[in-house]
């Protein structure tokens, strides 16, 4: 059986890998590579122990100085911790001060409603992303509870925290490797390290010694590393590092560093800034001119309050909460996890996204892609020859053999009887059997290239053979290398015949055989990833690769899916660069290969210094680092437990199409959000630039706090359709980030068009309606013409406000070329209702201080809602096309 496989890896790459491995390399991983540097028997010598391995009473001891074997799991806040936690939000904080001054001020209703709408807000999202994060709760199953390890002489099964340096682990096939050990003994040992490289091929491990010249601190061939897993073959390893002096703990230590702010959460942030600066000038001037003007700091300071209550967006952290999960739950019909809610807006907002290779875009399954003859024509005796080595061969079969004799249909004799083997060695690295097959003895080799090249004198062509002179080998290595060059991994067959009377073979026998052809193997891609890609690209999301395999796979992998680009940048180039040089190969180039974990991470970090939004798509623990880094970070169906774990979205299916649907129902999110915003702050500017100018002239207050409270609390209400509503197809088709300069522009171009309207109603409750009569007293005459005044703005303010919505949901003609959610429709036409009954309901009315409106009084507003309407639209247009949609 072959026991190597030839690398297609430059020389210079993997010296510059190894360069930058070691610039990366612990106290811990230092020793460790001594460790590897060392024979097996001082390796125990080293360690204080012997084949027999450690007593119950060392472990003990170890135990005590080093610990237990565990990477550190993530800690889970309680629910008392998680709730304050959330409640940090400056806009919460904003509402519980708010809250609490209404206390004291005995403004009992404005404090009971601040309080639900906070009690509503944060609660809904612990609730939300609780149950979300129920589905991936399995943190740390990526290694096995228990392992096998030699103790006083005896294998005995323990517990994987239980292990400790020193500790002699028996491997076999299927176990997972569970600290950083090097290994004493080793048949046939083959172990897939593809969730730490990127590498799709099983690795080859000895127990030679072994240095890092010349490879990567993984690719140390006499080491396994935690979160490895064993293919094939069996072997014995002494435990140098455990826990969080593992490579693998050291990425779960980083991990717990903390999620840097994404896109959503810097964007959420600095609207709330925004809102509150505003908040703060303005309740700070109403309540000087109140106070200076009517000269009652008491009612000033409660009209103040409520002024301040109208311009702050209360309902945002539940508006974005609804938004969020609406989309979370919509992703979820389509077998997609959403971990944490805020990712979903990140997720249509991604301009690139960087996605690892193995797993991702590959289906990480090795096959047996071509079987050729030396002039790379498709050779059905090149397989068949391959195919009776793989199976005749007793050694236990790697990934490669098992590749080959999943060609079950080939039409082979299998009754063959064999006669003889020549194991693998490393020397060698190559393997034979021999087969009484058609009347002779048949030696099939197949091995490394270069080996079998060395055991030939002859080629096969279409069944004649020739002599195998310098020039010919020259161009049949062209060959090979033109495999290697596209990334396959390659294998040579060849064999000897030798009459049925020599029964006893060597590797003396080995030589003067005949060259019939190669196998070549590799990790396909995924059916979907190249449409996929495609797929993203026309939505405006470029793709761009990230990954720890070597340059030539890489490059073959990403031709295949339609990234076919001229130059592969690799990990060594990155090598003393600026961030500034990274991110500008960044920017120019979409291949990346022979990058480590934190060479990732910094391509991720320059690329959001450079403006953009990435997302990370990735399966391995390699991966994990980068996944907390991006905007947002995907995982797939296979990935391991720590990479679903730093994950925000993690999809179900191997799909990669759901992606796109994933992406436009981000941008829905975004922009039903951005709605909310934007109606919000140029609707809450405008009413409170109308309250400023009204608190200076009036000689009364231009509305009761009661009816400020109110008021605000039915245009909140009339927001709740929003989450459900149509978003235009135009506005999905690109990314959209967050530009707090355009909400700012918009809410002093929009706002103050609302206050044009109120002025109006000002004048028209003033002159027309003769309330400009009334003079501070308690006559029933002036307080009826206080009450006239207060209900004809708050009829007028709550129309208009409401009717807004609807002409600053889209860009088009509304209700004509834009049509609003019927959820959108029912809920702002129910509050222009109820707000216009309000005064007719005596009960309600008296309450709330108001009074029935004159009938020509709805002629005046039904004017003014038609003129506001149309002027809002011209300029929303105007504002548009001058200042662009984000």
């Amino acid at each position: 059986m072959i026991k190597s496989i030839l690398s297609t890896i430059s020389p210079s790459a993997t010296q510059q890998q190894s360069k930058t491995a070691s610039r990366e390399i612990s106290k811990h991983e230092q020793d460790f590579i001594e460790f590897c540097s060392l024979t097996p028997e001082e390796n125990l010598k080293r360690l204080k122990v012997d084949d027999k391995g450690l007593s119950s009473g060392e472990v003990a001891v170890r135990l005590e100085k080093y610990g237990p074997n565990d990477v550190g799991p993530k800690k889970q806040l309680g629910f008392i911790m998680e709730i304050l936690q959330r409640c940090r939000n400056p806009l919460v904080i904003q509402l519980l001060v708010l809250c609490v001054v209404s206390i004291f001020m005995d403004d009992v209703p404005s404090a009971i409603v601040v309080g639900v709408m906070v009690f509503l807000s944060v609660f809904l999202a612990y609730f939300q992303e609780h149950r979300s994060s129920k589905a991936v709760e399995r943190l740390r199953e990526m290694v096995q509870t228990n392992c096998v390890v030699i103790r006083a002489g005896k294998e005995e099964e323990v517990p994987m925290n239980d292990i400790v340096p020193g500790d002699i682990v028996v491997l076999q096939a299927g176990a997972i490797i569970p600290a950083d050990l090097r290994l004493l003994t080793a048949k046939d040992f083959f172990v897939s390290q593809s969730s730490l490289t990127g590498e799709s091929m099983p690795v080859e491990k000895n127990p030679a010694a072994s240095n890092i010249q010349g490879r990567g601190l993984i690719e140390l061939l006499n080491a396994c590393f935690q979160g490895s897993n064993v293919l094939s073959g069996t072997a014995r390893g002494v435990v140098i590092n455990t826990g969080l002096r593992t490579h693998f703990g050291a990425i779960s230590k980083k991990l717990g560093e903390g999620r840097v702010l994404t896109s959503f959460d810097r964007g959420i942030a600095s609207f709330t800034w925004l809102m509150i600066q505003f908040m703060m000038v303005m309740v700070i001037v109403v309540f000087l001119i109140v106070w200076i003007t009517k000269g009652d700091w008491k009612s000033a300071l409660q009209f103040s309050l409520a002024v301040s209550l109208g311009l702050t967006p209360e309902m945002l952290p539940m508006i974005v909460t609804v938004n969020l999960s609406k989309g979370a739950l919509a992703m979820s019909r389509k077998k997609v996890i959403v971990k944490r809610l805020n990712s979903i807006q990140n997720f249509g907002a991604i301009d690139i996204l960087c996605t690892d290779k193995t797993g991702t875009l590959t289906q990480d399954h090795i096959v047996l892609e071509k079987h050729v003859d030396v002039t790379n024509r498709e050779s059905e005796d090149v397989l068949r020859y391959a195919w009776m080595n793989s199976y005749y061969q007793t050694g236990l079969r790697n990934l490669l053999d098992r590749s080959i004799l999943s060609n079950a249909d080939l039409d082979v004799e299998r009754n063959c009887k064999k006669v003889d083997e020549i194991p693998f060695d490393f020397q060698r690295k190559r393997m034979s059997v021999v087969v009484d097959y058609e009347g002779d003895h048949v030696l099939i080799c197949k091995g490394a290239v270069e080996d079998i090249y060395k055991a030939c004198t002859h080629y096969m062509v279409d069944d004649e053979i020739f002599p195998m002179i310098d020039v010919i080998k020259n161009d049949l290595m062209e060959e090979y290398e033109a495999f290697s060059a596209d990334g396959y991994r390659v294998l040579a067959i060849a064999y000897r015949e030798f009459p049925q009377t020599k029964t006893i073979f060597s590797v003396a026998d080995e030589n003067e055989m005949i060259l019939m052809g190669y196998i070549a193997f590799f990790d396909p891609p995924k059916d979907s990833a190249a449409t996929a890609i495609q797929t993203l690209k026309s939505a405006g999301v470029i793709t761009k690769v990230l990954t720890g395999d070597n340059a030539l796979v890489t490059r073959k992998v990403c031709r295949d899916v339609g990234l076919d680009e001229d130059e592969v940048i690799t990990g060594d180039r990155l090598i003393g660069l600026t961030q500034e040089q990274v991110g500008e190969l960044a920017e120019k180039h979409n291949l990346f290969a022979r990058l480590s974990p934190s060479q990732k991470e910094e391509i991720i970090i320059s690329l959001q210094k450079r403006g953009h939004v990435v997302g990370f798509l990735g399966d391995g623990i390699n991966d994990a680092i980068s996944m907390r880094a991006a905007d947002v970070g995907i995982s797939v169906d296979t990935a391991v437990d720590v990479a679903k774990e730093s994950a925000d979205i993690i999809l179900l299916e191997k799909n990669l199409l759901v992606l796109e649907d994933g992406i436009i129902e981000g941008r829905k999110v975004f922009g039903n959000i951005i709605k909310y915003i934007r109606m919000g702050a140029s609707s809450n500017f405008g009413n409170m630039f109308s309250m400023l100018g009204s608190s200076y002239f009036l000689k009364f207050l231009p509305m009761a706090p009661i009816q400020i409270l109110v008021n605000n609390l039915l245009y909140d209400f009339s927001q709740l359709g929003i989450p459900t509503d149509n978003v235009d197809e135009e506005y999905l088709q690109t990314p959209r980030k967050w530009n707090i300069g355009n909400v700012r522009r918009f809410m002093l171009f929009i706002g103050p068009i609302s206050s044009i309207f109120d002025y109006a109603t000002f004048f028209l409750m003033l002159y027309f309606y003769k309330c400009i009569l009334f003079t501070p007293g308690d006559s029933a005459s002036d307080k009826h013409y206080e009450q006239l005044f207060h209900t004809g703005w708050f009829v007028e303010s709550i129309l208009t406000q409401t009717l807004i919505v609807h002409i600053i949901r889209t860009r088009k003609i509304p209700f004509i070329q834009s049509r609003p959610s019927a959820g959108l429709l029912l809920t702002t036409l129910f509050i222009m209702g109820i707000g216009g009954f309000i005064p007719y309901y005596p009960p309600l009315a008296n309450y709330l201080g108001m009074v029935p409106l004159p009938a020509s009084f709805w002629l005046w507003i039904t004017t003014f809602l038609l003129s506001y309407s149309v002027l809002t639209h011209y300029v929303k247009v105007w504002y548009f096309k001058r200042f662009g949609v984000d």
